[in-house]
């Protein structure tokens, strides 16, 4: 036959053909890209989980570095002023230790080990409080902190340099006093104000508490601390059991305190003892431990018993640390009197507050209690203190005020009640620039006369103490009556405080 109708056979068969290779092309194609893309897959999650361990890897090495700077700080100011104590100085285990962990630093680093803190001394600052919490829940409050805390004492040191040391006029005013006695005068007032230095501490504070205890001292035996403390240990007194109780809830985050073994602790025992036997009707409440355990640092036993004194039956008014039913009668009105401040010398603050229902005496009412103890940083703490033991308690009024208006800004921005409250409640712990803090409490609030508070004090105390007597009255009636109507023989029933 002929070949003709057999040609487009063949080309039927070659396009076939041809269709048949490309799909076997297309197929090969689709395998590696298949192949392809599960590699890139892989590759991204490989990736993707590398930038988070490198994310995790950095947020720990930026904990890291805000708390080495923090330390290195701290150890810079340890160098400068060697602590007060009976143990020689730490900087010479601190910079030992430091070299340690800088020659370990380079080692194979385990996953999960990143955030571990090196346990250096320095982690105490030079009063022994630890410089970082361990609060879990406050975790990026506190990273926060620490980051402020470097840069602020990084400008502080700048600024320090630029200023005429303090150590400088300190040294000066010894000298010009070297053979008389240190005396009340405009110059010494200054002085304590801008700060004691550490090394003159101890001195200037003995001196202060002799100064405003010495009225009761004249009057009492020689021997009358140890005395009193006889007694107390020897019998047992109702002040003992709640004095056990809050020994270690005093300061645990001082290493002076932080256990039953730590030296602070005997001595704190030993001065809230005395002091509970020489005021049997306060005894002990909560709050005097604080004040003690402050003391402490910087004094010995029986000085600090006569700081205790100076500060609860001199400076503050009565009923101030208290357990009868007229509960702390004093601090109550000076919330009302600081609340009168607020609103003459920081209206816009008090009012932004008040209009958002924020009752911040709820937290004031702690400063004034403790003289701001666990309320600020510790070098904030002892500058306040300072002027504290030397003038009285007007002190208290000016730094509380100065607290805000330093932060008057930042309130300002707040907008609503809940966030307030919980600003309120961290805010003085971000202060750390005591001299601007002071400037604002004895410049920016000037005048401040002694007179407007004690008239605000009198004016409130009689506004308060009126519907408390009558509580009081009508507590006392209802016992009587419900003794009365109980039978004698669930008499046995009464307790010692009924």
């Amino acid at each position: 036959g002929a070949p003709g109708p057999r040609a487009p056979a063949s080309r039927e068969q070659l396009e076939l053909d041809r269709l048949r290779d490309n799909l076997q092309g297309y197929k090969t194609q689709n395998k590696f890209l298949n192949k392809e893309i599960l590699e890139l897959s892989a590759l991204r999650r490989n990736a993707e989980r590398r930038e988070r361990d490198l994310m995790a890897k950095y947020s720990s090495l930026e904990a890291k570095l805000c708390q080495m700077e923090s330390k290195y700080l701290i150890l810079l100011q340890e160098v400068k002023t060697p602590v007060c104590s009976e143990e020689p100085g730490p900087a010479r285990g601190v910079i030992a230790q430091l070299l340690e962990d800088a020659l370990q630093a380079d080692g194979p680093e385990q996953p999960g080990q990143a955030l571990v803190k090196p346990r250096l001394v320095s982690e105490y600052d030079i009063y022994g409080f630890r410089t970082v919490p361990e609060d879990d829940e406050e975790e990026k409050l506190v990273a926060m902190l620490a980051k402020v805390r470097a840069l602020d004492l990084k400008t502080l040191h700048l600024t320090e340099n630029q200023e005429v040391s303090t150590g400088v006029k300190w040294e000066n005013y010894f000298a010009s006093t070297m053979n008389r006695e240190m005396a009340c005068c405009p110059e010494l007032k200054n002085l304590i104000r801008a700060g004691i230095p550490h090394e003159h501490r101890s001195k200037v504070w003995k001196w202060c508490v002799d100064l405003h205890a010495r009225k009761f001292k004249d009057s009492t035996e020689p021997g009358y601390f140890q005395t009193l403390l006889q007694k107390a240990l020897e019998k047992q007194n109702p002040a003992s059991k709640q004095i056990e109780l809050d020994l270690l809830r005093t300061l645990p985050n001082n290493k002076h305190y932080s256990g039953p073994t730590s030296e602070g602790i005997q001595k704190l025992r030993n001065v809230l003892l005395a002091f509970s036997w020489r005021n049997p009707d306060i005894g002990y409440c909560q709050g005097l431990n604080r004040l003690v355990a402050v003391a402490l640092l910087y004094l010995e036993q029986e000085d600090a018993f006569w700081c205790l004194v100076t500060i609860v039956e001199v400076f503050m008014p009565r009923d101030y640390y208290t357990k009868t039913l007229v509960t702390l009668l004093g601090s109550q009105v000076d919330q009302r009197v600081f609340r009168d401040l607020m609103s003459e010398k920081l209206p816009r603050v008090h009012a932004h507050l008040e209009q958002h229902g924020v009752d911040y005496t709820l937290i004031t009412f702690n400063w004034f209690l403790v003289v701001f103890v666990d309320s600020v940083v510790s070098d904030v703490l002892f500058k306040i203190w300072d002027s504290f033991l030397y003038e009285g308690p007007k002190v208290i009024f000016r730094f509380a005020l100065a607290l805000f208006k330093y932060k008057e800004e930042e309130i300002l921005k707040l907008q609503d009640p809940m966030s307030m409250f919980k600003y309120l409640r961290y805010f003085t712990r971000t202060i750390l620039d005591a001299r601007k803090l002071i400037s604002i409490s004895f410049g920016d609030l000037n005048p401040f006369p002694l007179r407007q508070i004690r008239n605000r004090r009198s004016y409130h105390l009689e506004k308060v103490r009126l519907p408390l007597e009558l509580t009081e009255l009508e507590a006392i009636r209802e016992d009587f009556l419900r003794e009365r109507d109980a039978s004698p023989d669930k008499g046995e029933l009464v307790s010692d405080e009924e």
